[in-house]
C-alpha cells in the first residue's frame, strides 16, 4: 500500500489553503507557503540525491525551516532522523554513523559540533540555517541553497509526493540511553499518521483551534503536537524556546486554545503571572512525557478553569500509549489504551496480573503504534520485545474500570531493607508540602538496608523549609520504610530536552559533597 505521512499537510492546504499553519512572533504561515515550500525543500533534496529511504538529520529547534524540512523530507521519501540541536560532537558522531545519515540540517549557531561530529561519523553533507551563506565555514551550505534554483532540479515534480509505502520509516527517533547506547527507533508513515489521528480526535482538535508549540519538535511528543496541529488542520503557535512568561504573553496574542506539555511547563505556568493576561480562548490542556503530579494537576485545572487530559506512551509507541478522553477521565490515572492498542500489567515472569492497586507490575504494550524493532539492534530487540509485546520498563496497575496508573520507572524503583518503595508516592507527598515546588526521589546505596530513601527538591520563592521538617511532614503520612531519610534543597532540578526531571544527575549529590551553598541536607535516622 502506498502511503506517505506529508499527505496530511497536502489534504489541509486544499481543504483551506490560506488558513494559518503557522504563527511565528504573531505572523501567520499558511498552509499554501508550507506546502509550496516544503516542496521546494523536496526537490532540492531530489538534487543531492536525498531520496527514498535516504536519512536526513533535522537538528533544529522549533521553527518554520524545521517544518518546511519535515514535511520536505517526507514528501522526498526520506527518513528524517531528529536530533536535540544542543547535542554535543561525540553523541551526534555516535547517531550520524549509526543511522547512516546522508546529511544535516542545523542551526548555525551549533556548526562547530555539528562539523565535528560529522568528521567522526563519516562523510554527510552539512547545511545550515540563520546565517548568510557568505558567512559560513568551508563544507558547510547554506540551507536556502536547497530552495532556490530547485525548480529545475531533476527528480520530483512540482508539487509531488514519493509514493512511500506505509511502512516505510518515515522518522527515527533515539532514546535517551539512560542504559548504554541510544537505540533507534524507526516509526512508519502509518504509525505516524494513527497517533496524530487518534491525538487529533482525542482532544478534538478543530481546525479553527490555536495550539502552543511549546514542546520541542525533535521529541516525540513534539512530532506528535505538529502533526495532529497539521492533521486538523489547525494552527501552531510556534516557540524556538518555552519560558512561563513569554509562552501566557502569546497565549493571550495568537488567542491559542489548546496547551500541550509536560509536568514541568505546567509548573511553570502556575508560578508566573498570569492574572494580566487575557486567556478566555483556553479550553482543554494536555499532559505527557511523564507522571504529572496531582497538586500541579490540581492546582492548574483551579486557576485556569480548563481540564487536563493526561495521556501515556513512548518513543517505541509513536508517543501514544493511552489516554483520557475529555468527558471520560479519572484522576491521577493516563487512562485507557488508545483505539488498536492492547496494554497488560505482568509480573516477572511475564503473567498478566489482576486489576487493582496491590497488583503493580510491568506495562507491556502491543499495536499498530509499537514499533517492530530496534535500529540495527537485535540485541536489544530480543530484550524488549516478547511475541509482539513491548516491556516499557515501566511499573502500574489497572482498577477495575480498566483505567491505566503508572507508578514510576522499573529502574527508578528503591528497595530499601527487602521493601519496594515508589518514588512517585513519595513525590506526590512532597508536592503537597506548601514549600515545595519540584521533588524527585531516589535510591542511594546503602551498607545496611541496600538501598535508602533520599529525596531532592526545590523551594518556593520566599519561603523556608528545614530538611527535618520536610522529613517529618513525610513521616507522619507514610509508612516508616518509605519516608525519605535525607532531604537535599538546591536550586533547581536537572531536566532533559523534554522537560522531564533527569534522576540520574541527582545521584552525583550524594556522591559529590562541593554542592553550591544552596543547598541543605540533614540525615535522620
Amino acid at each position: 500500500m502506498s502511503f506517505n505521512l506529508a499527505v496530511i499537510l497536502r489534504e489541509s492546504r486544499t481543504t483551506a489553503p490560506q488558513a494559518p499553519c503557522l504563527l511565528i512572533d504573531g505572523r501567520p504561515m499558511s498552509y499554501a507557503e508550507i506546502d509550496d515550500e516544503s516542496s521546494r525543500f523536496a526537490r532540492g533534496l531530489a538534487r543531492e540525491g536525498i531520496e527514498r529511504g535516504s536519512v536526513l538529520a533535522i537538528a533544529l529547534p522549533n521553527g518554520a525551516e524545521f517544518v518546511v524540512a519535515y514535511f520536505g523530507a517526507l514528501k522526498a521519501g526520506a527518513t528524517v532522523l531528529l536530533l536535540n540541536p544542543l547535542l554535543k560532537a561525540r553523541e551526534l558522531a555516535y547517531l550520524l554513523a549509526d543511522s547512516g545519515a546522508r546529511a544535516v540540517l542545523a542551526h548555525h549557531r551549533f556548526l562547530d559540533d555539528v562539523r565535528e561530529g560529522v568528521e567522526l561519523a563519516g562523510n554527510a553533507a552539512i547545511f545550515a540555517v540563520g546565517e548568510a551563506s557568505a558567512a559560513l565555514p568551508a563544507q558547510v551550505r547554506s540551507y536556502r541553497e536547497l530552495l532556490i534554483g530547485a525548480s529545475v532540479a531533476a527528480g520530483i515534480g512540482v508539487g509531488e509526493i514519493e509514493p512511500t509505502s506505509a511502512t516505510d520509516t518515515a522518522v527515527l527517533l533515539y532514546t535517551s540511553g539512560t542504559t548504554g547506547e541510544p537505540k533507534g527507533a524507526p516509526l512508519t508513515h502509518f504509525q505516524l499518521y494513527m497517533n496524530c489521528t487518534l491525538s487529533a480526535e482525542t482532544v478534538g482538535l478543530r481546525r479553527e483551534d490555536i495550539a502552543l508549540g511549546g514542546l520541542s519538535m525533535f521529541h516525540v511528543y513534539g512530532l506528535g503536537m505538529l502533526n495532529a496541529t497539521v492533521r486538523s488542520g489547525a494552527a501552531l503557535s510556534v516557540m524556538s524556546r518555552f519560558r512561563a512568561g513569554e509562552a501566557l504573553r502569546q497565549m493571550e496574542q495568537d488567542e491559542v486554545s489548546i496547551v500541550l506539555g509536560v509536568p514541568t511547563m505546567y509548573f511553570e505556568l502556575l508560578r508566573a503571572d498570569s492574572s494580566r493576561f487575557d486567556l478566555s480562548r483556553l479550553r482543554i490542556g494536555a499532559s505527557g512525557g511523564a507522571a504529572m503530579p496531582a497538586e500541579i494537576h490540581t492546582r492548574f485545572e483551579q486557576r485556569f478553569g480548563v481540564p487536563i487530559v493526561e495521556g501515556y506512551g513512548l518513543s517505541e509507541t509513536a508517543g501514544s500509549a493511552t489516554v483520557n478522553k475529555p468527558g471520560d477521565q479519572r484522576f491521577g490515572s493516563v487512562g485507557k489504551p488508545i483505539w488498536g492498542v492492547e496494554l497488560r500489567i505482568v509480573d516477572d515472569q511475564g503473567h498478566a496480573l489482576p486489576p487493582g492497586p496491590d497488583h503493580i507490575g510491568e506495562i507491556v504494550v502491543a499495536g499498530h503504534n509499537v514499533i517492530e524493532e530496534y535500529h540495527r539492534r537485535p540485541d536489544a530487540t530480543a530484550a524488549a520485545f516478547t511475541r509482539g509485546w513491548l516491556h516499557t520498563g515501566d511499573l502500574g496497575y489497572r482498577d477495575e474500570d480498566g483505567y491505566v496508573f503508572v507508578v514510576d520507572r522499573k529502574k527508578d524503583l528503591v528497595i530499601r531493607g527487602g521493601y519496594n518503595v515508589y518514588p512517585r508516592e513519595i513525590e506526590e507527598i512532597l508536592y503537597a508540602h506548601p514549600a515545595i515546588v519540584e521533588a524527585a526521589v531516589i535510591g542511594v546505596p546503602d551498607a545496611r538496608l541496600g538501598e535508602e530513601v533520599h529525596a531532592v527538591v526545590t523551594l518556593r520563592p520566599g519561603t523556608h523549609a528545614e530538611p527535618e521538617q520536610i522529613i517529618e511532614f513525610c513521616r507522619r503520612r507514610v509508612a516508616a520504610y518509605k519516608y525519605p531519610r535525607v532531604i537535599r534543597i538546591i536550586d533547581e532540578l536537572p531536566k532533559g530536552p523534554s522537560g522531564k526531571i533527569v534522576k540520574r544527575d541527582l545521584q552525583a549529590l550524594f556522591t559529590n559533597r562541593t554542592g553550591s551553598q544552596s543547598t541543605a541536607e540533614r540525615k535522620n535516622t
